[in-house]
């Protein structure tokens, strides 16, 4: 199994085709230019003078309608753009998770901008202050690729387990994500095999504190249950700095959890947004052309 590296996933939100939703689009605009068609012959002026006190609002209302194909140009111009960001994020991400580990430093205001960047370590665990962050499924590269395309897949369930980890070089205490291990392995005893207590070099990858979600349940310090990264917190329970790595594959010994557990996902639907906002504007800009440059009828 190859977890050297996290997953990057580009979450694809687009179930129909850009030729499907052309069509929808320009049979909704085709709906919408016959109600406005309906309502100019209804709201004809009889006399030629009630025509000609109406000319301006009908130059009005020409121009006006003109906004729709022109706003939908501007917002299908501004995907554009956002989705050349979104490439180029993601490129700098995958360039920095796979650059050569540094020393970490305990600098706060450096660690900030180390985010998913390669560290290296030398110390001991505390395997008596143990973590627990809940629920989790294994990061399998491979088995996701596999999988890739399958409408139901079968994750296995478990947790990462988040040890102290004493640095003998920097003389502190820090919290390291050992890895995953499934829901039957959650106690230290049924793994004893994989408790490391000598002296060891460790790499991983610098992570920050992250807020609590939308529907993510608040963590249960009693209980020793963590649903997501509370730094603060978790360095007040374990007596440990702030500061956390997830420990990469290189980590993972036989019975223990399994490093590597860092996951990347960044939701690139921009492509998605580009045909939505150019397939609406040159729907209605067609229609708004016949409608007012060919006089022809809807």
């Amino acid at each position: 199994m190859s977890g050297l590296l996290p997953c990057f996933i580009l979450v694809p939100r687009c179930n129909i085709s850009c030729k499907n939703l052309a069509s929808l689009l320009y049979k909704s605009c085709s709906s919408f230019w016959f109600s406005v068609d309906v309502c100019l012959r209804f709201c004809k002026p009889q006399s030629s003078t009630a025509a000609a006190d109406t000319s301006g609002e009908d130059t009005l209302l020409k121009w006006g309608l003109l906004l729709i194909p022109l706003t939908t140009f501007g917002l299908g111009t501004w995907q554009v753009q956002r989705r050349k960001w979104k490439l180029d994020l993601i490129a700098q991400l995958a360039s920095r998770i796979t650059a050569d580990p540094i020393p970490l430093t305990l600098d706060p205001m450096e660690l900030k901008e180390l985010e998913y960047r390669p560290v290296k370590v030398r110390g001991r665990f505390d395997h008596s202050k143990e973590l627990y962050i809940l629920p989790r499924s294994l990061v399998d590269p491979e088995r996701e690729a596999r999988e890739a395309g399958r409408i139901t897949s079968h994750p296995e369930n478990g947790a990462n387990v988040v040890t102290p980890f004493y640095c003998t070089e920097l003389g502190v205490m820090i919290l390291v994500n050992r890895g995953f291990v499934p829901r039957k392995k959650l106690k230290p005893e049924t793994r004893l095999k994989g408790q490391i207590e000598d002296e060891i070099d460790l790499t991983g990858v610098v992570r920050l504190t992250e807020k609590r979600k939308p529907f993510v349940p608040e963590n249960n310090i009693e209980k020793n249950r963590w649903h997501y990264r509370d730094l603060e917190a978790m360095a007040k329970v374990t007596g440990a700095e702030p500061i956390f790595i997830d420990a990469d594959f290189r980590s993972t010994v036989p019975g223990g959890p399994i490093g590597g557990q860092t996951r990347v996902s960044l939701r690139n639907e921009h492509m998605q947004y580009i045909v939505t906002w150019y397939s609406l504007c040159a729907a209605t800009a067609f229609l708004w052309y016949k409608k007012f440059i060919q006089k022809l009828p809807l």
